[in-house]
């Protein structure tokens, strides 16, 4: 049987280990951070850091539990790189997931 990634264990396993690995990241990036996850230049760590905030909300992680986290990808979202790199911005991105 396949498992909803929104529900059941899955979806709960998910939640679980974006949160864990939220709470360390949160406290590297009180001590590293500037703009942006390293300093006030986009890192490879923001790369990755955008696409795993957006995972986050769909296993419905409270990221008001990670002030720096939530910071740094509002910031990282104006740029219009990131902006524009956005899965809902591809060619190949569903219509009903467009704009999303």
């Amino acid at each position: 049987a396949v498992v909803s990634t929104q529900s059941g264990h899955y979806g709960r396993g998910g939640h679980d280990h974006i949160r864990k690995g939220f709470v360390a990241l949160e406290a590297l990036l009180v001590k590293c951070s500037g703009k942006y996850c390293v300093g006030d230049t986009v890192t490879i760590a923001d790369l990755c850091l955008v696409p795993q905030v957006y995972n986050a909300t769909r296993f419905k992680v409270d990221l008001e539990e990670f002030p720096t986290i939530k910071r740094i990808n509002a910031a990282l979202e104006e740029l219009p790189e990131f902006r524009e790199a956005h899965f809902s911005c591809q060619p190949d991105t569903p219509d009903e997931l467009r704009g999303k």
